[in-house]
């Protein structure tokens, strides 16, 4: 297989292409345009619906909802095309390690790239049918309301949203632009998903050359070991990118995410309809899967660079020679500082902060039934 552009990497290849249709990465036309325009002005148009609404509570909570949503899929967009050149020349540095893991000799490495690989798919067709899933959510959503509604709130003064030809309009308009949306979000999480997993390879990588050092040469321990320190440090470059590229991207979700989950908890208690009851579970499905998947991968992301430690001491490091035994010490001492995807450069993301988030998320969610009966 040759892998003459990252196009052709088949851990980024789906999400890619989907992204290079609509030119946020890879090339710049119309299509940008033609997406990202018409959402920006409905998303203005639903934060006007919530300060002017006067419908019922539970519009008014499922509106902000997903105006939100639309909102965090604008700055995914729009960050992902101001920084088009960085993620490119990213993804490029990713082919070239992809290429050096496919053409090594070591059969274990290009089963593990293989098992990454296949993951990275997988993980992108499963958030892809949840977010197809979604959209459709979305669409049907009116025909099991007890009252005339949309599939989300718009207000454009002087028009009443309701009334003849207006509502079917607005109808039609949302049925088209809601896809565009997925097709801005999912493959972002997607590609994001792909160079965590690809992080977690290089941990792995590291890990098996350590724990093979058991029957080697003190000669050829030393040069495992040095390869092992220039590779270490690509990895934390690696890292280091990935948060440069996403973790203010990752605080805002971070805020928002406690928020529309609490929200989608507490329109669950109070929409009228089982198929209402139906389409706001999907709702929380999504935003939590979604969440779940990426604090996931993370999380071993952080473990597994810890690892590296560990298999470093596993090798029979009392065997090599005293300069040997120190190259061996400074991999072991950078590997206990963890690679960690940053929040805001600031808090890593791993299971403990998703479940820190989840309980502070449960605390606000009874405060409202509380308050609201």
């Amino acid at each position: 297989m040759q892998l003459r552009t990252i196009e052709d990497v088949p851990l980024l290849s789906t999400n890619l292409r989907i992204m290079k249709f609509w030119s946020f990465l890879l090339q710049h036309n119309w299509r940008r345009y033609s997406c990202l325009i018409p959402y920006i002005m409905i998303n203005t148009t639903q934060f006007l619906d919530i300060c002017f609404s006067t419908e019922p509570i539970d519009a008014i909570v499922r509106n902000a909802y997903i105006a939100v949503l639309f909102f965090n899929t604008i700055l995914r967009a729009v960050l992902l095309c101001v920084n088009r050149f960085e993620y490119e020349q990213f993804m490029e540095n990713i082919r070239q390690l992809y290429i050096e893991l496919m053409n090594s000799e070591d059969k274990a490495l290009r089963k593990m790239l293989q098992e990454c690989t296949m993951t990275s798919r997988f993980i992108s067709k499963i958030n892809l049918l949840m977010g197809f899933t979604s959209c459709i959510g979305f669409v049907i959503y009116p025909l099991f309301a007890t009252s005339k509604v949309l599939p989300f709130g718009m207000y454009v003064p002087g028009i009443d949203k309701y009334e003849s030809p207006f509502y079917q309009i607005f109808f039609i308009s949302q049925i088209i632009i809601t896809p565009m949306g997925c097709c801005m979000y999912i493959p972002f999480t997607n590609m994001i998903v792909s160079f965590i997993l690809f992080a977690i390879l290089m941990c792995k990588v590291l890990q098996h050359k350590l724990k093979n050092l058991k029957n080697v040469s003190n000669d050829k321990a030393r040069q495992v070991i040095v390869w092992c320190i220039k590779y270490q440090l690509k990895l934390i470059e690696y890292v280091d990118k990935i948060n440069d590229l996403t973790t203010h991207t990752f605080l805002v979700e971070f805020m928002a995410f406690g928020a529309m989950l609490c929200a989608m908890l507490f329109l669950l208690i109070i929409v009228e309809t089982v198929g209402q009851m139906i389409i706001i579970s999907i709702y929380i499905f999504m935003i939590f899967a979604q969440s779940v998947i990426m604090y996931y991968f993370a999380n071993e992301l952080y473990d597994q660079s810890l690892n590296v430690a560990i298999a470093a001491y596993d090798s029979n490091w009392f065997d090599f020679d005293v300069s040997t035994q120190k190259s061996l010490m400074l991999l072991i001492l950078r590997s206990q500082k963890p690679c960690a995807i940053l929040i805001g450069k600031v808090y890593p993301m791993n299971l403990q902060m998703l479940q820190s988030l989840l309980n502070a998320t449960y605390s606000y969610f009874t405060l409202l039934k509380r308050v609201y009966g």
